[in-house]
């Protein structure tokens, strides 16, 4: 008899199969519960216990799936008794290769659990085996439709954002990215992956505690505005730290802070800057994103164990209990320093007017809006879209060298919006815009 299978046979809860390993703890019988939702973010190492305690609660007494690519049964126990919380089961599922992410039995554990976590290991390997297969297509109908809850930590925080850095050539230091933005290990993913909400727009990254972190991540926000367009956002965290980020968009930061010194980070390009375009992000050099020292916004917070510090995602202007940081990057060298804190509401929609300088139709819209300029020398705006309030909505970058560039606004409401478009050489440049 095959000795693997004669293994499976004597240990309890381990199942074999070609495609996946399987470690199983609890009830056997499925059990329909209604979850709660959330998103849980772990830095790596360790994880932090009253973190992974609200991670469970989300799961309101229901199944807990854990998917990861290398490891064993090391959440089992963890999750179904040692934290204290009431869940019906736990299993631990270990994807041996790409053909498990088709296989009958993994796809009906992730329709049945209310609480899905991804391990650490190698991010490119989870993107290979599971993106664009019948595992995230579920998994994001799960998150939609049953609300379950969702979290990961290392690797498996590294794939919940919209644009993911996914190590395809494997791990690149600050060093390397900050003196070549556009260096071959610098790959920067924005393929449809897992699909948060919360997380539109953004990209996280891990253990944080190596300083070393920070270069890297202001290259990556770099690169997401020149290839893709858009002013993203970044969540990252210390080892130890846990963001648990309730379905409202309140980001709780869970650590071991006064004890250990556990933060977690919540960063921006300056939105209150006329221009956010970095200085030179280009092939070969070395990253400029200065601005005057005050490219990036971060808004640092030490996590506790009560989770009683916060962000707010809906607005990125507001925390409880952290401090604002400003981060640059000259000439390929990382600056940090203090910062004051972000108020991008500040437009005054009476001033509002249309210089004629770019070109805004159809107007009225009803999904998309096509810009062009009259200013031949300067191709590379700002976009930003105000409602009457004086808040923004939408955001990127927008390069005008083409005939026309297209504008998605089908989020939009019906109503008045405000279209601003901002360089450095030209300034303001401001149309109205109806949405139908």
């Amino acid at each position: 008899m095959n000795k693997l299978f004669l293994i499976a046979m004597l240990i309890p809860g381990w199942t074999f199969a070609q495609n996946y390993t399987s470690f199983f703890t609890g009830n056997s019988t499925d059990i329909v519960t209604i979850p709660t939702g959330g998103i849980c973010l772990m830095g790596g190492a360790t994880e932090d216990d009253n973190g992974m305690k609200w991670f469970l609660q989300r799961a309101n007494g229901g199944d807990v799936l854990v998917l990861r690519a290398t490891g064993a049964d090391g959440y089992n126990d963890y999750f179904y008794s040692t934290l204290g919380i009431p869940i019906n089961s736990v299993e631990t599922i270990v994807c041996n290769n790409a053909a498990a992410s088709s296989d009958p039995y993994i796809l009906q554990k992730i329709q049945q659990a209310e609480a899905i976590w991804f391990a650490g290991g190698d991010q490119w390997t989870y993107i290979s085996y599971w993106r664009n297969s019948a595992v995230d297509s579920l998994l994001n109908l799960a998150i939609q439709e049953r609300n379950i809850a969702v979290g990961g930590t290392s690797a498996g925080m590294a794939i919940q954002g919209k644009y993911i850095f996914s190590a395809q050539n494997g791990t690149v230091t600050s060093t390397t990215a900050l003196a070549n933005p556009f260096n071959p290990s610098v790959t920067v993913d924005s393929t449809s992956f897992i699909n948060h909400p919360q997380l539109n727009n953004l990209i996280t990254d891990t253990h944080f505690d190596n300083p070393d972190r920070k270069g890297r991540l202001i290259t990556f926000l770099a690169r997401i505005q020149a290839d893709y367009g858009f002013s993203a956002k970044a969540i990252a965290c210390d080892e130890y730290a846990a963001v648990c980020i309730e379905p409202d968009g309140n980001a709780k930061v869970f650590g071991g802070f006064p004890t250990y010194d556990d933060n977690a980070y919540f960063i921006q390009s300056n939105c209150a800057l006329t221009n956010q375009l970095a200085e030179n992000c280009s092939s070969g050099n070395p990253l400029t994103w200065d601005l005057g020292g005050q490219a990036v916004k971060v808004y640092q917070i030490k996590g506790d164990a009560s989770g009683s510090k916060s962000f707010n995602l809906n607005t990125w202007q507001s925390g409880n209990g952290g401090n604002w940081l400003d981060w640059s990057a000259s000439n390929g060298v990382f600056n940090e320093q203090s910062g004051t804190s972000l108020n991008c509401n500040s437009l005054s929609t009476s001033e509002i007017i249309n210089e004629g300088k770019i070109s805004v139709s159809p107007n009225p819209a009803i999904d998309k809006i096509y810009l062009s300029t009259k200013e031949s020398e300067v191709t590379k705006f700002q976009i930003s879209i105000y409602n009457a309030l004086g808040q923004v909505i939408l955001s990127q970058i927008a390069d005008l060298s083409a005939e026309i560039t297209e504008i998605d606004v089908t989020t939009l409401e019906s109503g008045l919006y405000y279209l601003i478009a901002s360089n450095a050489q030209v300034g303001f440049i401001k149309n109205k815009i109806l949405k139908q």
